[in-house]
């Protein structure tokens, strides 16, 4: 195993069970809809997972482009969701072809840890350049320096016990511990970013940035930020 993206190009054990799965994309997906500025939108979920209910955020807006990185996920995708007429289904060098200042939102949730700093600046670039003027570009899921797997469990058991999946949290936190993701998680890392080091990025890849009263998800030791555009990119 050599990168996140390979990771994710397989079955894993992230989620405890199907009801832990359900719940989350289903949580994901009302923040989502609670972000969409009008009917008339047209939105990007960038680094989408398997989106379950991505149906639903659809039916609130004029289109929805969903992109991850990972085939097999895509894959899923368009077995899902592929004869809907309002969803597109995207690799992420598809989202270049995109017009220019064609998206009014741009959702980039539980995506940022996995990215080089790198990587993370020339996808701001891309976003930006996608976005119209008055757009948003929402980053979600950032793990502050401070917060640890401790922390990222006990949150998970509060969602697991709230939502009646408890008993496979519990196991689930026992596969996850001798499982590949925590191989790679100590071999690669995950990106922590401080908010004042998330004001800055954006800033320099020119959005106003703002930090979102919550975050997407169930986890709210981590954060959401908002950057807007406030005129149209430069070419």
């Amino acid at each position: 195993m050599t990168s996140w993206r390979d990771y994710w190009n397989q079955d894993t054990p992230i989620y405890s069970g199907e009801r832990h799965k359900l719940l989350h994309y289903k949580l994901v997906a009302n923040d989502i809809v609670g972000l969409v500025p009008s009917p008339e939108a047209v939105v990007l979920d960038y680094g989408c997972g398997e989106a379950l209910f991505a149906d639903q955020v659809a039916a609130r807006c004029a289109k929805l482009y969903l992109s991850d990185a990972a085939p097999l996920v895509r894959e899923r995708l368009q077995a899902r969701f592929g004869g809907h007429e309002r969803i597109a289904i995207l690799a992420p060098d598809e989202v270049t072809d995109l017009v220019d200042a064609s998206l009014d939102l741009i959702v980039v949730n539980s995506l940022l840890q996995y990215l080089s700093l790198d990587e993370l600046r020339s996808l701001l670039k891309l976003w930006r350049a996608k976005l119209k003027s008055g757009g948003r570009l929402v980053v979600a899921d950032v793990i502050p320096p401070d917060v640890s797997p401790i922390t990222d469990a006990k949150a998970l058991l509060s969602f697991a016990w709230h939502g009646g999946f408890l008993k496979s949290a519990l196991a689930g936190l026992a596969r996850t511990a001798f499982s590949e993701y925590r191989q790679i998680r100590e071999e690669i890392g995950l990106a922590q970013y401080s908010e004042e080091e998330v004001f800055d990025i954006l800033q320099d890849a020119g959005f106003k940035p703002e930090r979102a009263a919550r975050n997407l998800g169930h986890n709210q030791a981590r954060m959401t930020f908002i950057g807007h555009v406030t005129d149209p990119a430069a070419s």
